[in-house]
């Protein structure tokens, strides 16, 4: 998945979005050669459910 779409499934912000990842509470993610992010769809929803019991996401 690409950030626009984690940020389109989620309904933030950009910058929103790095100040979680600058906290360490953001999905798994990879960044390419070219300094984009990619996301695993399965990290991704991982990191959704957990959310659902942790309140640090």
């Amino acid at each position: 998945m690409k950030l626009s779409d984690v940020l389109d499934e989620l309904d933030m912000s950009r910058a929103a979005f790095y100040r979680m990842r600058a906290r360490g509470q953001s999905p798994k993610c990879l960044k390419l050669p070219n300094g984009q992010l990619r996301f695993r769809r399965s990290d991704f929803e991982k990191w959704l459910n957990d959310c659902e019991e942790s309140p640090t996401c």
